[in-house]
């Protein structure tokens, strides 16, 4: 294989990757200009569901994963 031939097969296989890309952009367009007689395409996921807060019965419940008091954090060290 000599260069020309490299330099046409990675050309071609750039553009093949463009044109699949940009069809891909195109259908999805498409897809969502028609979202009324069609279920449109989303590509994030989300709930607008308001916060949730934890209860006091919640972090009753959970272990603490260290104990402040003899904490290296707060200068004791045991």
């Amino acid at each position: 294989m000599d260069m020309d031939n490299a330099a046409s097969i990675l050309a071609g296989t750039i553009l093949t990757g463009l044109a699949i890309i940009i069809a891909v952009i195109t259908v999805v367009v498409i897809n969502n200009i028609i979202s009324k007689y069609w279920k449109p395409v989303k590509w994030v996921k989300y709930d607008n569901l308001p916060p949730r807060f934890v209860s006091q019965e919640e972090l009753d419940r959970i272990s603490p994963s260290f104990d402040l008091e003899k904490s290296p954090v707060n200068g004791n060290k045991g």
